[in-house]
Order: structure tokens, then sequence, then C-alpha cells
């Protein structure tokens, strides 16, 4: 084979190659493999608040724990977790003998002080006694007395009585147990008489973005398929300990609910303190979410995908709150996101 045939070769060669390489490249622009398909979301202000979710128990406002005033052994608790109770029924009693030696000691220390008051006077009218002494007489006669008056008080509270009519939630203490002033031995309410509230525990962000007099929807599942309307009455200043949230009490404004103390309920509060420069979008949209910021890919032209940091506020089951980073953003990208990167070419689905 000579060389002009050789060179020939290698020319022809060259051609069927760059059309080759060309026809590759433009059927890749027509068939749009580098072109992602997506669905677009229309970007609007939030601007009527975000939900709030709450779960907790129901409880009544005129729920009271009974305890003894002093510390001692329990002679006897008269009712069970459940029974029925009347205003001023006795409900559980303290072993009295250390509270009636301590009123008996009252009543023996003002007679003596009496005594030593009425000599001290005679004494005194005679010229013995000096009026200072007559003074002090007469200041441990009022010492005495009042002495014997915080016994006879405290022998008062050696019973526990029912400050009102309607059932006993729950009993602390049993019968011989040693108690000090002050230890619940019974919880009573008034029978659903009161208001009812739900009581929960909510989230430091959840805390902040709620106020007193926000609406609530209630729900449980021991009343299938209804809502029950509430309001925010009063939110705690402080953690509690216990559950290390915030508390937070829904007042419940339906009357003649079928309820119970301590039945599970969850509620979604409708703040009102989400600000206008707010969106809601679908929980999926959003990428990376950290320490309330997180990204999102946006559009503004239909053509082109950027992705975009964003304030990340309340995160619900399937939507999501963003506080900022989409003043400037048209359209969400819903779809297609986790085979973006910023700068990808997009068509709509």
């Amino acid at each position: 084979m000579n060389k002009k045939l050789i060179n020939s070769f290698i020319a022809l060669l060259c051609v069927v190659l760059a059309f080759s390489c060309g026809r590759s490249k433009k059927d890749k622009e027509v068939s749009g493999e580098d072109i992602i398909p997506v669905k677009l979301l229309t970007l609007q202000h939030g601007g009527g608040g975000s939900a709030v979710p709450v779960s907790g128990m129901f409880t009544t406002d005129d729920e009271t724990v009974l305890s003894f005033k002093n510390g001692g052994v329990i002679t006897r608790i008269l009712v069970k977790e459940g029974d029925a109770i009347q205003k001023g029924q006795l409900l559980a009693t303290l072993n009295p003998t250390e509270i009636e030696a301590g009123t008996q000691q009252a009543t023996l220390a003002m007679e003596k002080a009496e005594r030593d008051y009425q000599r001290a006077s005679r004494l005194y009218k005679d010229s013995v006694a000096t009026l200072e002494q007559m003074q002090n007489a007469r200041t441990a006669l009022d010492v005495a007395r009042q002495q014997l008056k915080s016994a006879s008080f405290n022998r008062s509270f050696t019973e526990i009585k029912a400050t009102a009519g309607g059932f006993v939630l729950q009993r602390f203490a049993s019968e011989g147990q040693i108690v000090g002033p002050g230890t619940p031995v019974l919880q009573i309410n008034g029978a659903g008489k009161g208001i009812w509230y739900l009581k929960g525990g909510i989230s430091d962000r959840g805390w902040a973005s709620v106020s007193i007099g926000d609406q609530a929807s209630v729900y449980s599942d021991a009343l299938p398929g209804k809502v029950l309307r509430a309001e925010v009455f009063k939110k705690s200043e402080s953690v509690d300990p216990a559950s290390g949230t915030f508390l937070v009490y829904l007042k419940i404004k339906d009357k003649g609910t079928d309820l119970a103390s301590g039945m599970f309920g969850k509620a979604e509060i409708h703040s009102s303190r989400t600000s206008v420069n707010s969106w809601i979008i679908p929980y999926d949209a959003l990428l990376d979410g950290d320490a309330g910021k997180g990204y999102v890919f946006i559009t503004n032209d239909r053509k082109t995908a950027r992705k975009t940091e964003v304030s990340v506020g309340e995160i619900g089951k399937d939507q999501v709150v963003i506080t900022g980073g989409l003043e400037d953003a048209k359209f969400l990208i819903i779809s297609g996101s986790p085979y973006l990167n910023d700068g990808s070419s997009i068509k709509l689905q």
C-alpha cells in the first residue's frame, strides 16, 4: 500500500468520525438527556400563619391535689381511684396521737402562763414585782395562747375532706405510709363540671410562635371524626423539668364534650405570629435541613434551576414554613430535586 492510499484512508476516517460525533451531540441535545423534568410551584407568601402541633392530656380547671398539713402516719384512706365523692366527704385520716400530744402540751403551757401572769400582777400591785416582770409575764401568756391556737388548727387538719363533688382521679399514698407535710395523697376533680383544657408540651420555637388567644383544632382518638374548637389560654414561662418542653394550655370551647381527665389528645395551633414574609412549601422540596437552615431549588425563567439557602421556621408532617431566602424567587421546584445541581437545565414535566 503506497503512501498516497494511506493518506486517503486516514482522511476518510476523520470525516466519518467527525460526522458521527456531530450526530451524537445533536441527538443528545434533541433527546434532552441533560434536561431534568421537574414540577414547579408558584411561590406565595404564607400570611395566614402556620399550624403548630401540640400533644398532651385533657384536664379540667377544678382538679385539686389534697394532702395533710402536717406529717405523720396515714390511718385510713376511705376512697379508691374512680370513686364518686361529695363535697365535705371524709376521704383520709392521719394518726392524731402526735398532734393531740402537741395540743395538750400547748394547753398546759397556756394554763401555766395564766397563773404566772396573775401572780406577777398581784405582786406588782403590792410593789414586790417590777413593771417589767409583770409585762414579761403578760407577753408569755400571749405567746402561749397563740401556740395553743396553732396546735388546735393543726389538729383540725388530721383529716382530708373533699373540697367539691366529683371523682377521685389518683391515689398517691397508702394506709400505714408515713407522709410529710404537703405530700400529695389524693387528686380529685369536679366531674367535668369545670372547663376542659388540653395540657401539652411544645418546642421552644413553637412556644415563641404562639400567642394567648390563638385558635386551635383539637383531636382525640376517643372522639373519632370530631374536631374540638379551642384557644390558647396559658403558656408556661419556663421549661417543664419533667418533659423538657414548654407547657401550653388549650381551653376547649365546645360544651358537653365526652372527655375524661388524663385522656390523650392532639392539636394544631393556628399561629397568628407567622410573618407575612413567609412561605409554606411541601416537605419534600426541602433539602439538607439543619439548625434552622436548609436548601431548595428555585427557578425564575422555568429553564434553569438555582440552589438557594433558606431559613426554616416550623416543620410539620407534610409542609414546612420558610421564613427567609425566597424573596426574589418566582417558582419552587417540588420534584426532581435529587437529580439537580445549581445551574441544571430543566423542563416542565
